[in-house]
């Protein structure tokens, strides 16, 4: 059978081995111990530190020498950061960090590490079926704790501390991590799993734009998982399996205007002891969301969305009525408009001023306060305008070929071309992508894009956005329409902090809430908001 993901990938701690008990355990010796220390020295109450709920709250699933400092600021106690080779005798975050690593070491030498044994099933059952299994971890002792454990034959690909820190990583809660096993696994997030146990693995799972993120509520802990960014949440792997996994990956979003028209879910829906929570984060109806009082930031797409998809990419122009729309929409809610088109082209087509525009799937955003060109980016003009050459040479005099220069990118257009050329484009791109590892291949709606292989894209452009405009995830309500599949970048990493709504025609497979038919329907919708601002 071919699943639609390709990977899984595993946190260890907590997850798959039992050592999350031993850690919890190193963590609070060391730090008992450095508060009695403190209570010596400076006269300062001693108040223990508590597993249930300071492990899980500071210092579970992060790095090492963060999990420290992250603690002891909960204690008001600033200590130097320090250097990885600060001894364990030595007063700083470094030297705390290597003490209780010293003390998890010991308890590991003597206990040794036990594993979950449904987890271990679940994974020998995928690998069975060729999906691909990568681990991450935060420690940089997950090498012996695997070995101890007996897995280390399990994984594919594994990108613990120590591999991180060689490579430059950020720690979790960025999606670094988990990125770069997916890519090692050589695949990508929008075809990968993610199962984590902590509020920060989950958060990196996001981050990172996973299609799905499943929480291990091992300590009970199913809304936190949930608040930070799981899809779906199981205490254990009972009821988890790859067929479960494939239906996720099917599943369509329901129409937006028929959702409206239902009452809110009862809490008692969500039952809690049925392993798997399959809830998609919104509880409220969407008329409830979009009118409430929170702050509102519209990101549009462009093509298939202000205005219907077309035969040829310069035909599609908005109309005067979407224009005045979007304009009375900007005016109440801030708006942007992030495209693959270039950014200049999508700017002259929408032609409203004090909009936010992101050209080239995010690569080059302009607005009134600020503008930024992945810096990256640069250096692979000459090879895109080397393959438009090539592209247009080959099939230029093709009977409805379109090849469309993007700066950035190129996109080779076929809705107009007869179905039987169709094989020979693909595999001429195929063959560029092959030949220049600088680039990937993107399938859109009748149109083969090659773009710069960076892990950059309309959801991290929405990140980027929302990081120089200094707006909070926590208060503003992100909405984000679109209809193609770089959309889907977008949708998945908003998923638990807006609304993703697809404009399609035809039920399809989506990381978005809700679906509405036609950028008509958009044009209602956003006449509703406008009429409720």
């Amino acid at each position: 059978m071919s699943y639609s993901f390709d990977a899984v990938i595993f946190d260890m701690d907590g997850v798959l081995t039992k050592t999350a008990r031993v850690h919890a355990q190193a963590w609070e010796q060391v730090f008992d111990d450095y508060l009695h220390l403190r209570e010596q020295k400076h006269g300062e109450a001693f108040k223990e530190f508590d597993i249930n709920k300071d492990y899980l709250k500071y210092v579970d699933g992060k790095p090492r020498y963060k999990g420290v400092q992250s603690f002891l600021k909960s204690r008001k106690i600033n200590l130097p950061f320090g250097e990885a080779d600060d001894s364990p005798e030595k007063e700083t975050c470094c030297g705390i960090g290597n003490r209780k690593n010293q003390i998890f070491n010991a308890i590991l030498a003597s206990d040794g590490a036990d594993v979950f044994e449904p987890a271990i099933e679940f994974i020998q059952d995928i690998k069975a079926s060729g999906i691909r299994v990568g681990l991450v971890s935060s420690s940089k002792n997950c090498q012996k704790i695997i070995r101890s454990a007996k897995i280390e034959g399990l994984f594919e690909t594994i990108v613990d501390g120590v591999v991180s820190s060689r490579l430059g990583l950020k720690g979790k809660p960025a999606g670094d991590a988990f990125v770069t096993a997916a890519f090692q696994l050589n695949t990508t997030p929008e075809r990968s799993v993610v199962v984590e146990d902590a509020t920060s693995g989950v958060q990196a799972g996001r981050n990172g734009g996973f299609r799905l993120v499943i929480g291990v509520a091992r300590k009970h802990n199913e809304k936190s998982l949930f608040k930070y960014g799981a899809d779906v949440v199981i205490r254990d792997f009972s009821p988890l399996s790859k067929e479960w996994i494939e239906e996720w990956f099917q599943r369509s979003p329901e129409l937006l205007f028929d959702r409206w028209k239902k009452p809110e879910p009862k809490k008692n829906d969500i039952d809690f002891l049925k392993g798997i929570i399959k809830n998609f984060h919104y509880s409220r109806s969407p008329k409830d969301l979009l009118f409430s009082r929170q702050k509102t930031v519209f990101f549009l797409d462009y093509d298939g969305t202000l205005t219907p998809i077309v035969d040829r990419p310069d035909m599609a122009i908005l109309s005067p009525d979407m224009r005045s729309t979007v304009r009375s929409l900007s005016k109440k809610h801030l708006t942007a408009v992030v495209s693959g088109r270039m950014r200049e082209d999508v700017e002259r087509l929408v032609g409203i001023d004090g909009l936010f525009y992101a050209g080239s799937h995010g690569f080059d955003i302009k607005g009134p306060r600020f503008e930024m060109t992945l810096p990256e980016v640069q250096e692979i003009i000459p090879d895109i305008r080397k393959i438009t050459e090539r592209l247009t040479h080959t099939f230029g005099s093709l009977d409805g070929a379109i090849v469309e220069h993007k700066k950035f990118s190129v996109a080779m257009h076929y809705r107009l071309v007869q179905e039987k050329h169709v094989a020979g484009i693909r595999e001429f791109v195929e063959n560029i992508i092959k030949e220049n590892k600088k680039l990937r291949l993107m399938c859109g709606k009748k149109v083969f894009e090659i773009l710069p292989a960076l892990y950059w894209n309309k959801g991290k452009a929405i990140c980027w956005i929302m990081k120089a405009l200094q707006l909070s995830w926590k208060n503003t309500r992100v909405v984000y329409i679109g209809d193609d599949t770089t959309d889907e970048d977008a949708f998945r990493v908003i998923r638990h902090n807006g609304l993703g709504i697809l404009v399609s025609h035809d039920p399809k497979p989506s990381s978005a809430h809700f679906r509405v038919i036609s950028p008509d329907d958009v044009k209602k919708l956003f006449e509703m908001i406008i009429s409720h601002s």
